[in-house]
């Protein structure tokens, strides 16, 4: 890696914030080895590091670059996406020296025992388990904390971790199979290979780490890696020993300098966050509006029919617009004031309810019990929230308010809209700003990107009735040379994407007319046309069954679609196909979400797809995918099958301050044409869930924020 490149990274880790500072258990690990996990220097180690912790990791040695991202699963497992630059290595079985490749790769570490008085910790990893197989290495480790500032590593490698020193494997005695490591026959790469795994010669290795300081770390390692393939081209492997130390800069960043085996200086910088510790703690938010009880004249302005009056209307929009909320509707029955707000400001439905709550126990007139509250989505009622006033007024400064007002509040299904405010449709909106188009890690540069200046605009004549579109002006960028001319045996529906990005002049990414309406009972739906996105236009439609305390939800979708023409205007070309999916969403324990999607994809291949994600009350979201249809791994071309990560960081976790953006990022070891689905706008999950019992439940304790 060059220097600019480094620096380069550097600096990316350099100007994110730092996250609240939490205290470390002895027994976490102490840090990352080379490849991203747990561990050493080169080696790993037996222990985790905290729950949910995300690093990301630049490293350089000689001929080596590795960039790896980890994130800490479960408290027990993590799992680590690589992506490394290889100068100068043989090829596989031969004495080719191949003088540049590109290596994408992942790690899974599971610690399945935990460290206790006289035993040490355990734990299980694969390397590069879904790859071309470079860094493929498995291995058992055992760590031991002998006090507070030293710890002792031993274990035992098989693959590239038992290549120095290697014996015959001791899983022999259960199998001869064990005893030699088959050969892997694709040569796309991309696929699980356990037939080779833990299989072959096996080999020790170990290392000790003392903790000199708080900031200082040293450590020793002795290495089972060969280096066979870089060995004498690369650089000369004398030694099996390495040494180290790791300074960490921050809370946040650790440099690590290291000497590895007796010719090359390797360093390493980490970043970490947490995403159950926002940068900023609780959050910046401006404070809310104090609730006044109607003893101290709460809403005492207004006569008792006070709908009729046309003065609160504007007054109470007014007043919710200060707080991040659109006034859609509101309704007067009795003692009972309902109203329907759409959520503008605040990455959680709670806290919008609380503020609504806060404005209303000023404003609604004193003869007002009950407030009523819909959240809507676009203009589409989703849940109402209804809360006695005296229970607001009574619980404001009660140590553990938020529980007890959840305990007396309806969360309920809502199918209907109170009257909309005089003059309120139709709605418009519009803005000018910058887009960056990223893509990242794909087989020949690990980053490129177009980046230029959009014009969005929306307009909803009625509830539920959208037209929204979005003009690009590039400016600068790289993302046409990403690919060359695309072989794929398959229509070309994903692997000629980099043509869509040679226009220089004014392209139209979206453009489309898009109807959301409830047509039951915990049934929501959506029908979209026009220019879905950047590669095509058509119609698609959707229905979606989520009750509102269900972890299980169900949709179908189905498009109809044909290829945009490669200038991203109103032309087509004469791919068309039908394309469509039945999904079931699961929303297990801990935060884990589920969904299983099977149907059609875009090339007319049929198959399924798994996604797992963790996601976190404030927003965040970590997750895999993985997508498999009847396109075989040689049809399919270099990856075998769909594959990737997806993270969603919400950005007022970032600057402390309310804001509904996500910053969303997929990163696919490579894109083909098997297993490619339809980008559609405003599908309905997460618009939908976002907004009811179940996940307002989570983040409740918001409401009084």
């Amino acid at each position: 890696m060059s220097g600019s490149r480094f620096g380069f990274w550097v600096a990316i880790l350099a100007l994110l914030p730092a996250p609240a500072s939490f205290a470390e258990s002895p027994y976490f690990a102490w840090g990352y080895n080379s490849y991203g996990v747990p561990g050493l220097l080169d080696m790993p180690q037996a222990m985790s590091r905290p729950d949910a912790e995300l690093d990301t990791q630049a490293f350089h040695f000689k001929g080596q670059t590795r960039v790896s991202s980890t994130f800490q699963v479960t408290p027990r497992l993590s799992g680590t996406f690589r992506y490394a630059f290889v100068r100068d290595i043989r090829r596989p079985g031969t004495t080719v020296v191949q003088h540049r490749l590109y290596d994408r790769s992942f790690s899974v570490h599971y610690r399945f025992f935990d460290e206790r008085r006289m035993f040490p910790a355990l734990a299980v990893g694969l390397n590069d388990i879904v790859g071309t197989g470079v860094y493929a290495g498995e291995y058992v480790v055992a760590s031991k904390t002998l006090s507070p500032q030293l710890r002792a590593t031993a274990g035992i490698g098989w693959g590239r971790l038992g290549s120095f020193g290697g014996f015959t494997n001791p899983l022999g005695v259960f199998s001869s199979s064990f005893k030699t490591r088959p050969g892997v026959g694709s040569s796309f790469g991309g696929t699980f290979h356990p037939d080779t795994w833990f299989r072959g010669p096996a080999a020790l290795f170990g290392g000790v780490e003392w903790q000199a300081s708080d900031r200082l770390r040293l450590i020793a390692e002795y290495s089972s890696d060969d280096y066979t393939r870089e060995d004498g081209v690369a650089f000369d492997r004398r030694s099996p020993l390495n040494f180290g130390l790791a300074y960490r800069l921050s809370p946040s960043a650790t440099l690590t300098a290291s000497y590895l085996y007796g010719s090359a200086v390797g360093l390493q910088l980490n970043y970490t966050l947490n995403p159950r510790f926002p940068a900023y703690g609780s959050g910046r938010d401006p404070a809310p509006p104090a609730i006044v009880p109607r003893a101290q004249g709460g809403g005492a302005i207004w006569p008792e029919d006070a709908v009729e009056d046309t003065r609160l209307g504007p007054v109470l929009s007014a007043a919710l617009a200060e707080q991040g909320l659109a006034l859609d509707g509101l309704e007067q029955r009795g003692g009972r004031l309902r109203i329907a707000i759409r959520n503008e400001g605040y990455s959680t439905s709670a806290q919008a309810l609380g503020r609504a709550a806060r404005v209303l126990s000023r404003i609604a007139p004193a003869a007002i019990d009950t407030f009523a509250i819909t959240l809507t989505t676009e203009g589409v009622p989703v849940t109402t929230a209804t809360l006695s006033r005296d229970d607001l007024e009574n619980l404001a400064f009660h140590p553990v308010a938020p529980d007890l007002l959840r305990a007396v509040t309806r969360v309920e299904d809502e199918r209907s809209l109170p009257p909309a405010l005089p003059g309120r449709y139709p709605v418009a909106s519009w803005g000018l700003g910058p887009y960056l188009t990223p893509s990242l890690f794909d087989p020949d540069n690990p980053v490129r990107a177009d980046a230029g200046v959009a014009l969005r605009g929306r307009v909803a004549p009625l509830p539920g009735l959208v037209f929204e579109g979005v003009l690009h002006q590039k400016v600068i960028g790289n993302l046409d040379k990403s690919a060359t001319a695309s072989t794929s045996t398959l229509p070309h529906v994903r692997s000629d994407s980099a043509l869509y990005f040679q226009a220089d002049g004014i392209t139209v990414p979206q453009l489309t007319a898009a109807w959301y309406f409830r047509p039951g009972r915990d049934l929501f739906g959506r029908v979209t046309a026009g220019y879905l996105e950047t590669m095509y236009g058509g119609v698609s439609t959707e229905l979606l069954w989520k009750p509102q305390n269900s972890p299980l939800a169900l949709g179908v979708e189905l498009n109809r679609v044909r290829q945009r023409d490669y200038n991203q205007l109103f032309d087509f070309r004469s791919y068309e196909v039908t394309t469509g999916h039945v999904a079931a969403y699961y929303a297990f324990s801990g935060g884990i979400h589920a969904k299983l999607s099977a149907g059609r994809y875009l090339a007319g291949d049929n198959g399924a797809t798994l996604e797992i994600n963790r996601e976190f009350d404030n927003g965040w979201r970590v997750g895999v995918f993985a997508t498999k249809t009847n396109v075989s791994a040689a049809d399919f071309g270099e990856g075998s099958f769909d594959k990737g990560i997806r993270l969603t960081i919400p950005l007022d976790w970032v600057i402390g301050r309310p804001n509904r953006t996500r910053l969303d990022a997929v990163i696919r070891p490579i894109t083909r044409d098997g297993g490619a689905r339809l980008e559609v706008p405003g599908r309905l999950y997460e618009r939908v869930r976002n907004r009811q019992a179940s996940t307002i439940d989570a983040s409740w304790g918001r409401f009084w924020k």
